[in-house]
């Protein structure tokens, strides 16, 4: 199925500049998101790490570039909840939604048990082989804060009484929690409490798959499957010169995760090489049923490759997203 209206968002390199810049340049992130509105890009987004992988914090980034970039929505991708009590994140999550009139869109995952993501929750004090548990009473907290005048709560990690939260989101309906992960469990998390999926599949024809079996959980739970918004998280290098792009994009993958590179194309959406190439990848998604689609560079020419994504690939393919079928 290809849905109306595909959005297109763009993936701040906030980890990249602190992995590059012994002080990390600001005002480049900043001069990234308005070029990215500029371009016609609909969203921009940041990922989330404190210790695992350090990067600029997600929502006082966002708040900076909501101010500059006006009209595109924030999002993150993905943050971790599990690493901030329910309570202040609601708050935070809905002063940032205010200040920036609506346009936050909340990304989340549970994350990678690795030997880092384990130190990273350790750090903060959070049991990382409690995290799903963690993580879905926190959802459930969070939409209960956002939309209800006074919430109790009794669970086996959070315990509030006659909680009411000060501020609200820009919308009586709170803030949209789309949630990354793609096994099944995930998959019935997404179904029971997510507004839309956020998977990184390997594939298009993984995302097709796997849909469908979201679908299925989410009739199973009495939702209708087109109530959850399906998006994707993939990472390019364009370039006409596919010996240079695949090097670049090698080196950007294995400096960022510390991991062989054919190890991680076998678990993320990576595609380098020509715009044809790119295009081709993100129309296959877009035959799958993506309706958002954020893009990462791994290229170290991050306004280099915006240019060449919003010249050579992003016209074809919106050419072909605001069809139905």
């Amino acid at each position: 199925m290809v849905h109306a209206d595909v959005s297109y968002g763009f993936l701040l390199p906030t980890r990249e500049l602190v992995m590059n810049q012994a002080k990390p340049d600001f005002g480049q992130i900043v001069d990234l998101s308005e070029r990215a509105e500029e371009h016609g890009f609909d969203s921009v987004w940041v990922g989330d790490s404190i210790t695992a992988r350090p990067r600029l914090e997600a929502f006082t980034t966002l708040a900076a570039v909501a101010t500059r970039a006006q009209k595109v929505k924030l999002g993150t991708a993905v943050l971790l909840p599990a690493l901030r009590h329910p309570v202040v994140l609601a708050n935070e999550a809905a002063n940032l939604d205010l200040l920036s009139q609506g346009r936050l869109i909340l990304g989340m995952g549970i994350a990678t048990k690795t030997p880092l993501v384990e130190a990273e929750f350790n750090a903060c004090g959070v049991n990382i082989a409690r995290r799903i548990g963690i993580f879905e009473e926190c959802l459930t907290i969070l939409r209960r804060l956002w939309t209800e005048p006074s919430v109790t709560f009794s669970g086996r990690h959070f315990q509030l009484q006659d909680v009411s939260l000060g501020l609200r989101p820009h919308h009586d309906s709170g803030i949209p929690m789309w949630i990354a992960g793609s096994v099944d469990n995930a998959l019935r998390r997404v179904a029971r409490l997510g507004d839309g999926w956020f998977p990184n599949p390997a594939s298009p024809e993984i995302f097709a798959e796997q849909g469908q079996q979201l679908d299925d959980f989410a009739r199973g739970t009495g939702r209708g499957p087109q109530t959850l918004h399906r998006a994707i998280y993939t990472t390019l290098n364009i370039n006409e010169d596919v010996a240079q792009a695949e090097q670049e994009m090698r080196t950007f993958i294995e400096e960022y995760y510390h991991t062989p590179f054919e190890a991680m194309a076998r678990r993320q959406s990576i595609c380098f090489g020509s715009a044809e190439t790119c295009v081709k990848w993100i129309k296959d998604f877009i035959a799958a049923g993506a309706q958002t689609i954020v893009i990462r560079f791994g290229c170290p020419d991050q306004f280099g490759q915006m240019e060449r994504c919003a010249a050579d690939v992003l016209p074809q393919v919106r050419s072909s997203g605001h069809l139905t079928a």
